[in-house]
């Protein structure tokens, strides 16, 4: 069975600023200086932002990126937030399917609500993600089954301070191989699958593998106070 994945039309690396425990003056002031996508990693804060008055009065087409885990009891608190872009961190059939159903009740223009799946690449368990051998079945999954989603593409987070001293990062390669095998798998164009890899260290890196959505926050904002020490 063929799917269809609708086209973008911006094929540019997407520049995502993440502004994690970072003040909304800040924000204010990187929208002002033109950047649009912005990335949250906690569904709280994300929320506080959202409706955040000076965000909402200076910031009119910002778009929210989540990027961290999200717990399915944690869905309805995101789902219908001002400028929602994407959640980029589903990561199993069952929060695929909660989205699903949050979104089929707060959609009221019959849009979609972009998706991108994560992948743990390295392997490690402290990091969430979906197992490599997993992919094409989470995404047959949305695709046949989650309506209210538009699956964009596949994400990860890797290995922190890889040195590419010692060639490409594996990380981003599997992502690459994610990617073609997904694509052959259920017949998807492969440029119309994005690929969000990179941060502040490697993002440079990212690109030239082939990312089209790189997440940075320090190499912006600067380092960033430890989570409840503000």
């Amino acid at each position: 069975m063929k799917y269809f994945i609708q086209e973008y039309t911006y094929f540019e690396p997407r520049l995502v600023a993440v502004s994690k425990l970072k003040p909304p003056e800040l924000i204010v002031a990187a929208y002002e200086a033109g950047q649009r996508h912005f990335g949250e990693n906690y569904v709280n804060e994300l929320k506080e932002k959202a409706y955040d008055t000076s965000i909402i009065d200076k910031c009119k087409d910002i778009r929210w990126h989540f990027i961290g885990h999200l717990q399915k009891n944690k869905v309805n608190k995101i789902i219908s937030l001002p400028n929602l872009y994407i959640i980029e961190s589903v990561d199993n059939k069952q929060l695929a399917t909660a989205i699903d159903n949050a979104f089929s009740k707060v959609n009221k223009n019959n849009s979609q609500l972009k998706i991108m799946v994560q992948v743990n690449t390295s392997e490690e368990e402290a990091k969430s993600g979906c197992k490599v051998e997993e992919v094409s079945e989470l995404v047959k999954h949305i695709m046949d089954n989650c309506k209210q989603l538009e699956f964009t593409g596949l994400m990860t987070i890797g290995i922190y301070g890889y040195d590419t001293s010692n060639g490409p990062n594996p990380d981003f390669l599997c992502l690459k191989k994610c990617r073609e095998e997904l694509c052959k798998e259920l017949e998807l164009d492969l440029k119309k699958v994005e690929l969000s890899m990179g941060m502040s260290t490697d993002y440079e890196h990212a690109v030239l593998l082939g990312s089209t959505n790189v997440r940075v926050g320090t190499a912006i904002f600067g380092e960033r106070p430890k989570k409840g020490a503000q």
